[in-house]
């Protein structure tokens, strides 16, 4: 069951929010709201016209997965909405894997040598993942100025794509 992994827009927003909330708000207990990311509702304009992307990944019609990349720079980027359904994680699938394969893929074809992330620290489990991905912690000092820091965010990783 190998996982179809394409581009998305705005039309699949309900199938966004529903996948993410639920993951966020009920696995994790992180209190936030979809008012507070009001960039799920118009991932066009937040995400495409910046020169960024969104992606989804689907087994079966359904919505499993989701990574966006936001552009902040000519050549720097942040990964964000990286999610997984609890069903679909792990070797079994690679489909967070898969989805970080073609953000990275899509950086290097288009000049993006740059990439930082921002997340919680009890997201463990995320953060294993990118570490075995060559990502490294780094303080929030030492982020680029223009990096769009979500105020929830205790834990920040950078992955120099460019050697």
């Amino acid at each position: 069951m190998k996982p179809q992994i394409i581009p998305i827009e705005n039309k699949f927003s309900n199938e966004i929010v529903d996948l993410i909330l639920n993951i966020q708000q009920k696995e994790f207990n992180v209190a936030i709201t979809i008012e507070d990311q009001p960039d799920l509702l118009n991932i066009q304009n937040f995400y495409y016209n910046g020169g960024g992307h969104f992606w989804g990944a689907f087994v079966n019609d359904e919505l499993v997965g989701t990574i966006a990349l936001v552009k902040f720079s000519d050549n720097q980027a942040a990964i964000r909405k990286m999610f997984v359904k609890k069903e679909f994680r792990g070797k079994e699938f690679s489909i967070a894997q898969q989805l970080l394969d073609t953000l990275i893929d899509y950086c290097q074809i288009n000049g993006i040598d740059d990439l930082y992330l921002g997340t919680i620290t009890v997201l463990e489990a995320a953060l294993r993942f990118y570490e075995r991905n060559d990502f490294v912690r780094i303080e929030k000092e030492s982020l680029p100025d223009t990096f769009p820091v979500m105020s929830a965010d205790n834990v920040f990783c950078h992955l120099k794509l460019k050697k």
